[in-house]
């Protein structure tokens, strides 16, 4: 069993910055990638950006150029720095791990982000 504990959520002006990180624990594999998702209020939860266990990255359209997402050394704690926040990035936001084939998969319980306007 793995528990995933996201922090960093909250309110922010367009333009500002903030930082979530997710902290992973339990029985975690090295191969196993994590990452962030978000759902708006009225639409499916998406993919905004994830990490494998070697470091590549993969991004949502809309946020490449603007977040930036990164691992510790130990692989066990995710990090999504956001950049140029715009309204439209208001959402409750999801770290997710798993492993190859989402054998296994967890999610976190997801934390606000509102940027206002």
């Amino acid at each position: 069993q793995v528990q995933l504990v996201e922090s960093g959520g909250g309110l922010v002006q367009t333009g500002g910055s903030l930082r979530l990180s997710c902290a992973a624990s339990g029985r975690i594999f090295s191969d196993t990638t994590m990452g962030w998702y978000r759902q708006a209020p009225g639409k499916q939860r998406e993919l905004v950006a994830a990490i494998t266990g070697r470091g590549n990255t993969n991004y949502a359209d809309s946020v490449k150029g603007r977040f930036a997402i990164s691992r510790d050394n130990a692989k066990t704690t995710v990090y999504l720095q956001m950049n140029s926040l715009q309204p439209e990035d208001t959402a409750v936001y999801y770290c997710n791990l798993h492993t190859s084939g989402y054998l296994y998969n967890y999610w976190g319980q997801g934390t606000q982000v509102t940027v206002s306007s």
